[in-house]
């Protein structure tokens, strides 16, 4: 695994067990040799991880919509930044720069990234594993969804093809094995 793409918010959140976390995938991916690929941005758990990656010297890249880019700050030291035109070209480039994905908390923007990375992998265009980092227990209500949506028949059951941990170590660990 070369390259690891995380999803995560713009924002530090309500708990300091996300940042923490946040910086612990960071430097979980030190450990490994993996690199980084996010959204680009320098604040919140984005930045958290980022800054944990960059700290021991290894590569972070952001892709970026070419709006973020205009109205938000991106982190200014990035190993590389690809900015994209529309929200399907920088999802796919993410994809194609990626080994894995790892989601952590996080709002809106997280989760619409989550779903179609998750739809990508259930229809099996990619065949790249897709992790939830559940810090807390702040996933446990989409899991519930899940698996309520597949008990209802509306969803196959999707549980098989996303990796669910608590501790960033494990979730690489399981994306290894």
């Amino acid at each position: 695994m070369k390259r690891v793409c995380v999803f995560c918010g713009s924002q530090v959140g309500g708990r300091v067990a996300y940042l923490h976390a946040a910086t612990a995938l960071g430097e979980a991916l030190i450990r490994r040799g993996v690199g980084l690929v996010y959204g680009g941005g320098a604040l919140g758990l984005m930045g958290a991880v980022a800054n944990a990656v960059l700290t021991a010297g290894g590569e972070v890249i952001g892709v970026v919509s070419r709006q973020f880019a205009v109205q938000e700050k991106v982190h200014e030291q990035l190993t590389r930044v690809y900015v994209a035109t529309t929200a399907p070209e920088r999802l796919g480039l993410m994809a194609e720069l990626s080994d894995a994905f790892i989601v952590l908390p996080g709002g809106i923007g997280t989760i619409e990234e989550f779903w179609e990375v998750l739809t990508m992998v259930q229809r099996a265009e990619i065949y790249k594993p897709c992790g939830l980092l559940n810090i807390d227990g702040f996933y446990d209500d989409l899991l519930s969804f899940l698996d309520h949506a597949a008990d209802e028949r509306v969803l196959p059951p999707c549980r098989s093809i996303l990796f669910v941990e608590r501790d960033s170590d494990q979730l690489l660990s399981r994306f290894c094995a």
